[in-house]
């Protein structure tokens, strides 16, 4: 094997055809429906993303969808659904994207953050229990980069406790665990359908859930026109019938509005008509990418196991284990770049450590002269360097890896190589990276 391009040899990828990592697919049908709406002026309507809620849910396995502006916006409606307020804390993975949780801070709350697992890099469930309190309203489980977290064992411990799930699935439209649909199995969940995911229809977001009451606290959270109160742009479609939130109907309760807009949701339409072939084709290309990569010493791909009912839908945010000590001692980081030099995009890591964050220690968000996360008689419970290990230490331990969305053997058996030429001769590239 040719000597790796980082220390002079020539890449083993040259070039590859754009569409194999290109995503979303979009075609004259999705243009041909946007452009309907905007001849229509009907970007501020309801009725086609009633449309699109129900056949979401339908897909989903699951009785209520709500469209929203963003992934953002579910999350934030969610967590107000489940009753979190000023003084309660939620428990969520410090290893996942603000979004899931900040909105936790702005209801006066303040997050517990708890590890991920150092197979999945999902949600602990063995460290979540002790964190547990008496003002502890949810916990936010994030299928994170695609992977099924361990739903069963997170949802026996909520309702041990008597505490809600929330499902942040933005990585995972049609991840499934153990053959159930991720985002149908706990309580509630938001999902982020913005360019970037897998199922990507523009800036929007969708929450899901089969509880009826939390559906309606977030239609009065954030969609006055859907509550019983006639707007000019929207008939009543909604009667919100807890009496606790009708008195407000026509106003949102979360001062926001949530509406999705109609592009996204005529897109989201002809997306789902296509988006279980073609997550079937980017599962077939990554699982065979993945057999080629498990090959290798030092690297496993992030996957469910065989058989284990459970797949990674979309492959969002595709991720690998990294064994230095199976590479004579090259660092993540290091083979990374590496790999990068092959042609083969390549990084080392995840997302930052949240629970490091200063938003989480000393945001002061509403100008009383103390940080919000302990503002409102939270326990204290932020947390310093080395608390969470296996969140922190995934720049040594995590290599991000490409995506691709169509089988094709020849291109990826390339990619392969460039791994494999770089393990080979990783003493020589640690050497040459690191001289004494």
């Amino acid at each position: 094997m040719n000597k790796p391009a980082i220390l002079g040899g020539t890449p083993a990828v040259s070039s590859e055809k754009e569409e194999l990592f290109h995503w979303p697919i979009v075609t004259e049908e999705d243009i041909s429906a946007v452009t309907g709406v905007l001849r229509r002026g009907s970007m501020s309507g309801t009725d086609i993303t009633k449309e699109f809620e129900a056949k979401y849910a339908a897909w989903n396995g699951i009785r209520y969808a709500l469209g929203t502006c963003n992934g953002t916006a579910a999350m934030a409606s969610a967590i107000w659904a489940c009753g979190v307020g000023a003084g309660d804390e939620v428990i969520c993975p410090s290893m996942t994207y603000w979004a899931s949780c900040a909105a936790v801070l702005t209801f006066g709350a303040t997050v517990n953050f708890a590890d991920a697992d150092p197979e999945t890099f999902c949600l602990d469930p063995r460290d979540i229990e002790h964190r547990i309190g008496p003002r502890t309203r949810a916990i936010i489980v994030v299928n994170y980069a695609g992977m099924p977290a361990d739903l069963d064992a997170i949802t026996a411990i909520a309702r041990k406790h008597g505490i809600k799930v929330i499902e942040d699935n933005s990585h995972a439209q049609g991840s499934v665990c153990k053959g159930r649909m991720c985002g149908s199995i706990g309580d509630i969940a938001g999902t982020s359908l913005m360019s970037g995911k897998s199922f990507a229809i523009g800036e929007a977001g969708i929450i899901t859930t089969s509880d009826r009451e939390l559906y309606e606290r977030c239609i009065a959270f954030g969609h006055y026109e859907r509550t019983g109160a006639p707007s000019r742009f929207n008939p009543v479609d909604s009667q919100i019938t807890m009496e606790d939130l009708l008195p407000f109907s026509g106003l949102p309760l979360g001062a926001v509005k949530h509406r999705m807009n109609q592009t996204c949701s005529a897109m989201g339409l002809v997306q789902l008509k296509y988006y279980p072939e073609r997550i079937a084709e980017i599962d077939r290309a990554m699982n065979y990418f993945a057999d080629g990569l498990d090959r290798i010493p030092g690297l496993r791909v992030v996957r469910p196991a065989p058989g284990s009912g459970s797949c990674k839908g979309g492959w969002y945010f595709s991720l690998c284990h990294y064994r230095s000590e199976e590479l004579a001692g090259l660092s993540a980081a290091d083979f990374a770049a590496a790999v990068a030099a092959e042609g083969v995009p390549c990084r080392n890591g995840a997302n930052r450590p949240l629970h490091l964050h200063n938003f989480f220690h000393y945001a002061d968000i509403f100008h009383q002269g103390a940080p919000t996360a302990i503002a409102f008689g939270q326990r204290d419970v932020r947390q310093g360097p080395g608390a969470l290990p296996v969140t922190e230490r995934t720049p040594e331990t995590v290599l991000q890896i490409p995506t691709f969305r169509h089988f094709d053997r020849a291109a990826i058996d390339r990619h392969i190589e460039a791994f494999e030429k770089v393990a080979r001769h990783a003493a020589q590239i640690r050497a040459a990276r690191n001289p004494r």
